[in-house]
């Protein structure tokens, strides 16, 4: 067990230069590129050299002090995006600091895309944020991941789950991305660590989508495991060495929670099945990351509209002004535990207290 081996099984086979132009081009189908055909060959030639040459980090730098070999050079984006962190982390440690909540509007749906309508999670969100405004000393940032349907080149990528070749590969902040070698860039998540980090409660809204929480609101839950005992020193493993991570994880590994401390709430809505278990996997996954329930009244499961038409959805949102001081409450309760935390007066009853089973 303290002999680790990297297990693989087939042979990467790249794309083919027919395959990856074929891909290229997909995205230029629109006529008005016709005039610019040529110069897009050449760029594609260039994407395809950098392909093949798997040029992934281009600009590179060395990593500097406080990194176990300062000499050894990193992804210029990734050392930015830490220095964000890091500045986010000091302003929110900053007791003369108003206190922060991040909102997170989970729901896809954009009136300015193909479902033609808001959505009832933005109305809840926006709802939220005036009562958080109105309280002294909070102010709110709304991260909406709508944005991710209504705006052109936003993506949140998939994580690679690195995490489960050895803990020390999955790097805080994600270093998997940007990737210019595949064409892997404009990753939001490089701000949305950033807004996490600032923020000293985080309150999530969002429905049902099939019994599990929508797919814009778990990718970036899936990128935000490197939270949860990410490695903050990518030299360590010179970069993605699985074995070199393997055997720093068997060596003793800490597990440090990046985003702990803060407190969060959890509003999960449906129209006929589930939002009483994505409520409970929400609460689950923030509180494994070492974040802090805002008590029973911040954590709803409820129905909108129940087996009713989804044609007159917000009509039933209307209708439930019941849901929406639950809602109002919900925030008061994450503010005021934020409050708790802040002037020193919470003490988790498990504080002193070290599990068996790091992980």
């Amino acid at each position: 067990m303290r002999r680790p081996s990297v297990r693989r099984e087939t042979k990467y086979v790249p794309l083919t230069k027919a395959r990856f132009h074929e891909r290229f081009f997909e995205r230029f189908r629109d006529p008005a590129f016709d005039r610019v055909r040529a110069e897009l060959e050449r760029v594609c030639d260039v994407a395809w050299d950098g392909y093949i040459a798997y040029r992934k980090s281009p600009r590179r730098r060395p990593a500097g002090r406080g990194f176990a070999r300062p000499r050894m050079a990193l992804p210029a984006e990734w050392l930015e995006t830490r220095a964000r962190i890091e500045a986010a982390r000091r302003r929110q440690g900053d007791p003369r600091s108003r206190s922060r909540i991040l909102i997170v509007n989970g729901s896809t749906r954009s009136e300015h895309s193909c479902p033609g309508e808001i959505s009832k999670t933005r109305r809840l969100a926006r709802h939220a944020q005036q009562v958080i405004e109105r309280l002294r000393g909070c102010e709110t940032d709304v991260l909406d991941l709508s944005a991710l349907a209504d705006e052109p080149w936003r993506v949140i990528h998939p994580c690679k789950a690195c995490v489960s070749t050895a803990q020390p590969l999955c790097h805080w902040p994600c270093s998997c991305y940007p990737n210019h070698a595949m064409g892997q860039t404009n990753d939001w998540m490089a701000e949305i660590y950033e807004r996490w980090a600032a923020a000293h409660g985080i309150m999530i809204l969002c429905p049902v989508h099939w019994y599990q929480a929508p797919a814009s609101l778990k990718l970036m839950m899936d990128r935000l495991v490197c939270a949860d005992g990410g490695n903050p020193d990518p030299t360590t493993t010179r970069g993605k060495d699985p074995l070199l991570a393997k055997r720093l994880e068997l060596g003793g590994w800490d597990y440090p929670k990046h985003l702990a401390g803060r407190a969060f709430s959890v509003v999960a809505h449906g129209d006929a099945a589930g939002p009483e278990n994505l409520r409970r996997m929400l609460a689950d996954w923030l509180t494994d990351m070492g974040m802090i329930p805002a008590g029973p009244s911040a954590l709803i499961d409820t129905w909108i509209g129940w087996y009713e038409p989804y044609a007159t959805s917000h009509a039933a949102l209307d209708r439930d002004e019941d849901l929406f001081a639950e809602v109002r409450n919900a925030a008061i309760a994450l503010a005021n535990m934020v409050k708790l935390i802040r002037t020193g007066r919470y003490v988790a009853a498990d504080a002193k207290l070290r599990g068996p089973r790091e992980k």
